[in-house]
């Protein structure tokens, strides 16, 4: 008989707690255990095979912690690692359990937020270069036209506290220039990081107002509680205490002190130390 765990959180630093705020929103009564993996971050312009040995050892460890269900709440992570997992490990490492990404509850949906059929996605050079947003949406909106554009400096600017800048608007600007550059009709622009949400208002300076922005969390967390209810084997393994712990691979003090932009509300981590493993 499996032990119940807590929904296991997964990003390679402070992005996924923006899903994380919108899914403690929606379903509080879970128990949460979030990993950021900062002291290997960021994930966007590393290979594939990099990305999903690290990913694979995060997985590992919740799995250990007890978790029933991980979300990995990272686009390069979804991108690069999510489908070789669910098909090569887990029936090694934890056939009764499942691993989750972002970018598939994303895709069946946001096809429904445009009008012209353009949509633009925003992303790290991982994702984008992925094809991942392109391969899942053709499978549910064949009719949408996908453009793409690589955000490189995007992260290093949140992380650094730099998003709310004048040097940042450079780069907000030259990014979205070149996403609307590829199509005057792009009607909706999904912001593929978890990162970026904190550059929200920065990014509808430089787009025509009736341009959608779309941020994961709320479709991410909305998908999750869908999930739960057709899944009880799984849901009946989670713990229900209201109880969130949150882990880096890096400094806590730096953690704590950045985290509270994502989530929204004061942060106190622990050390993990997967380095040394």
């Amino acid at each position: 008989m499996q032990t119940k765990g807590a929904i296991g959180i997964f990003d390679s630093g402070y992005g996924g707690l923006t899903v994380l705020k919108e899914i403690v929103h929606q379903l509080p009564q879970y128990n949460y255990l979030y990993l950021g993996d900062n002291a290997r971050a960021p994930y966007g312009n590393r290979s594939f095979e990099t990305v999903y040995q690290y990913t694979l050892q995060c997985v590992k460890w919740f799995f250990e912690q007890g978790c029933p269900l991980v979300i990995l709440a990272c686009n390069t992570a979804s991108a690069k690692a999510l489908r070789t997992i669910q098909q090569n490990d887990l029936n090694k490492i934890g056939p009764s359990k499942r691993v989750l990404g972002v970018i598939r509850p994303t895709t069946e949906v946001i096809g429904n937020y445009s009008q012209t059929k353009k949509i633009g996605i925003l992303g790290t050079t991982g994702t984008i270069q992925s094809n991942s947003y392109l391969i899942e949406l053709e499978k549910f909106f064949p009719d949408i036209k996908v453009f793409q554009q690589a955000c490189p400096m995007w992260v290093p600017l949140i992380e650094n506290n730099e998003h709310h800048s004048e040097g940042a608007d450079f780069f907000v600007k030259e990014y979205v220039d070149a996403l609307l550059n590829q199509s005057t009709a792009i009607d909706t622009i999904l912001l593929a990081c978890t990162h970026y949400p904190l550059l929200t208002d920065k990014i509808k300076e430089y787009i025509p107002a009736h341009t959608k922005i779309i941020s994961q969390g709320e479709i991410v967390a909305k998908s999750l509680g869908n999930y739960l209810q057709r899944h009880p084997e799984i849901e009946n393994n989670c713990l229900k205490e209201g109880k969130i712990d949150f882990f880096t691979t890096d400094s806590t003090a730096d953690f704590d002190n950045h985290a509270a932009y994502f989530f929204g509300k004061k942060v106190v981590s622990k050390h993990l130390d997967l380095l040394a493993e």
